[in-house]
């Protein structure tokens, strides 16, 4: 077990592309029951966890516009649906844990999970349940990382931790150059400035607006979502200016 954990309330970024473990495509069940236990990990230490999964494993909007001739909101609607899909399987490795959980989605679809509803969502959370958010913001045009800031905002959280491929931000992606640099901490700004691709504009505006840190770490590291939580492991961390 990690040490004391050092935030109270965290949101947790997951790409749809995180929960196809070495799949090509979809879901991969035991990579999803392995984020599930990680999870449970850091709910044992006392934090309250709310979540923002992708669904780019099974449709991404952009993409799929350019591919398919698809209108863009159209597409983009398609792939909020898809961040849906992945919600549920969520919810159902996060039971098989023993957590409580409640998935909220910006697009109401009351026969499957609750709408989004910000006071409710955060009452959830005191309750010691896990609330994921599905359907980004609701909204084509935005992705989900924009979602994971404004819901972060919006829940009061003291830390967004984007759960990414790589152990933290690289000045390019390492796994295709090879003398690409990593770097221990990054202020809104320079992110911005840089065009460092770890998350879009409005994302990082939305947390320097809100004073929110962004901690980028890798999933595929075992126990690495109960390390940063205590301030430990490898990570970058996006805040405020130098």
């Amino acid at each position: 077990m990690a040490a004391e954990a050092v935030y109270r309330r965290v949101l947790l970024k997951l790409s749809g592309e995180a929960l196809m473990g070495a799949q090509q495509y979809g879901q991969d069940s035991a990579t999803i029951l392995r984020i599930a236990q990680e999870i449970r990990d850091v709910h044992h230490m006392g934090v309250e966890i709310c979540m923002v999964v992708g669904g780019g494993n099974i449709f991404r909007g952009v993409a799929g516009s350019e591919a398919s001739g698809i209108d863009r909101a159209t597409a983009d609607s398609m792939g909020m649906l898809a961040t849906v899909i992945n919600a549920l399987a969520l919810q159902s490795a996060l039971e098989k844990a023993g957590l409580q959980t409640r998935v909220q989605s910006a697009i109401p679809m009351a026969s499957v999970c609750e709408p989004y509803i910000r006071r409710r969502a955060v009452r959830h959370m005191e309750k010691g349940r896990v609330v994921i958010f599905a359907a980004g913001t609701g909204n084509p045009y935005f992705t989900t990382d924009t979602a994971a800031a404004l819901r972060a905002a919006e829940m009061g959280c003291d830390a967004l931790l984007k759960a990414t491929q790589v152990d933290g931000v690289y000045s390019a992606d390492p796994h295709r150059v090879s003398d690409a640099v990593r770097y221990e901490r990054l202020s809104y700004t320079r992110v911005l400035k840089e065009d460092l691709k770890v998350m879009d504009a409005s994302a990082i505006a939305l947390a320097r607006e809100n004073r929110i840190p962004i901690l980028v770490f890798s999933i595929h590291n075992p126990g690495a979502f109960a390390e940063v939580v205590a301030g430990n492991g490898r990570f970058t961390i996006i805040d405020q200016e130098d």
